[in-house]
């Protein structure tokens, strides 16, 4: 028998090798378990504001598997609705079919989107998903765009165990923000150690899906609204949709996190409007005990799926606040602290959920690493207010006993079922009366005609406080809570 040479044996096993590589590259793996890559799980146009109101992105898809895939479809979410579009290969659509990726090799897409940023009926974010699917692998990169002309505040920095946030005042940096044009926060806004943020009278402010605003540890926020021009903080949705008009609907955002201020430095909420977000206020002593307080005054916290305001050892001084309409508690202000409230109304008819929390709560103590209290002074102080809601008690606090602790609630009307005639802190307060406001529904906490709170206060409360949140002079006779009753004929 004739031998093949030892070369020539090299050569046909190479070649043989080289047919089976081919051949195995060629074929298409079914294999469920291989997924693609993307250069970024999101695509954001920030530059939409052009005259044409479009930009162009593009997003590269990776095959990082040895073996040959189909991409069975890459399409828009939206469909035919979405202002995106997509090419692939110079083939332009919103969805596409068969395109194939050898293994270890990428793949070009070109999106744009094309919006008419002076279009007020725009959401302020528009969004869709860019869906990709392969072997019954179902993979997604969301698509952002800004839907009107505003100042964007987009988050860029992320610490591990903190949200993602986008620094807007820095240390020793005075930020202005101002009404010319609405802000719109995607991510947390930051207000970093030493820095101070003022917002000035008419800015609005949305915030988007579990956005928010931080003042850092011992940071500044100033609020600066006025009677005329409040300043508006409230989520990014404006439009209705399927008869949910979204300027009603709460938890949109997360929240405005004050962390513990320095001293000389308080945080001051004046004429603000809080509403739809997850929590109003959220004020706490996170790294060490305040050495300043939050003072609020003319101010509106309402329409929250958990609780208006919410502390952690921190002083509040607040007069001319509303607190409504809250899924958790209006008010929960917890490890001790100090807190004046005048001319307050909490106002709870919530009844999109079940609430089995009271309006108001308050206590003393913070617990260790063992789930021991750690007693803390508390001082809480309430004049010439209303403690209203749905439930049948809507008062109740959980006390360390302590010498360090004290309330009083005088000239208030409250929801409880405790007799206040047994109860000291209870001064000159009435229980259990339907304070009778005008307009629940619709976010009219005025008192009606019959109101049993009309000319119950104490005139020295009012004299802190001359003017209601309406601008009505209350001296004369002052009322209880936030709003002084007019009588239709004035």
């Amino acid at each position: 028998m004739r031998r093949i040479p030892f070369v020539a044996l090299l050569l046909i096993t190479a070649l043989a090798f080289s047919i089976f590589s081919c051949r195995k590259q060629d074929e298409i793996s079914t294999n469920h378990g291989l997924k693609l890559s993307f250069s970024a799980d999101s695509v954001v146009f920030d530059t939409v504001f052009s005259s044409l109101g479009s930009a162009t992105r593009q997003l590269m898809i990776y095959n990082n598997n040895n073996e040959r895939l189909n991409i069975s479809s890459i399409r828009l979410g939206n469909a035919s609705s979405s202002p995106f579009r997509i090419n692939v290969d110079g083939k332009p659509g919103t969805q596409l079919y068969d395109i194939e990726i050898p293994g270890n090799d990428s793949l070009f897409v070109f999106l744009r989107v094309t919006i008419d940023p002076a279009d007020q009926q725009n959401p302020f974010i528009i969004e869709d998903d860019l869906v990709i699917e392969t072997n019954g692998n179902s993979q997604q990169v969301k698509l952002i765009a800004w839907g009107q002309d505003a100042v964007y505040i987009v988050a860029d920095q992320q610490i591990a165990g903190f949200p993602p946030f986008k620094v807007v005042a820095d240390s020793l940096e005075t930020t202005i923000w101002t009404a010319e044009k609405p802000y719109v926060v995607y991510g947390y806004a930051l207000i970093d150690s030493y820095g101070t943020l003022q917002i000035e009278a008419g800015t609005q402010v949305h915030f988007h899906d579990k956005s928010g605003l931080w003042s850092f540890s011992e940071g500044q926020l100033i609020v600066n609204g006025t009677a005329e021009s409040p300043v508006l903080f409230r989520g990014d949705r404006l439009e209705s949709s399927e008869g949910l008009d979204y300027r009603n609907v709460p938890g949109q955002w997360d929240r405005i996190w004050l962390m513990e201020a320095r001293a000389g430095a308080d945080h001051r909420i004046s004429h603000a409007i809080i509403r739809n977000g997850y929590i109003g206020i959220q004020a706490e002593s996170f790294l060490k005990p305040t050495e300043a307080a939050l003072r609020i005054d003319n101010t509106i916290i309402e329409n929250l799926t958990g609780i208006g305001l919410f502390s952690r050892l921190y002083a509040i001084e607040a007069k001319n606040l509303a607190v409504a309409n809250c899924g958790a508690y209006a008010m929960a202000l917890t490890g001790g602290g100090d807190y004046r409230f005048v001319h307050t109304t909490i106002a709870n008819n919530w009844n999109l959920s079940v609430r089995n929390n009271p309006s108001l709560f308050f206590n003393n103590f913070l617990l260790d690493s063992l789930e021991n209290p750690i007693q803390l002074p508390f001082q809480f102080e309430m004049g010439n207010s209303i403690i209203y809601g749905a439930n049948r008690e809507e008062f109740n606090y959980e006390f360390v006993s302590s010498p360090d602790t004290s309330y009083v609630f005088e000239n208030c009307l409250i929801k409880t079922e405790r007799r206040l005639a047994d109860w000291p802190g209870f001064v000159n307060s009435i229980a259990n009366e339907n304070p009778l406001f005008k307009d629940y529904e619709n976010f009219n906490y005025r008192p009606d005609t019959l109101s049993p709170v009309i000319g119950k206060g104490k005139p020295e409360f009012a004299l802190e406080v001359p003017f209601d949140l309406d601008g009505v002079s209350r001296t004369e006779s002052p009322d209880l809570g936030a709003y002084q009753f007019v009588p239709a004929n004035r």
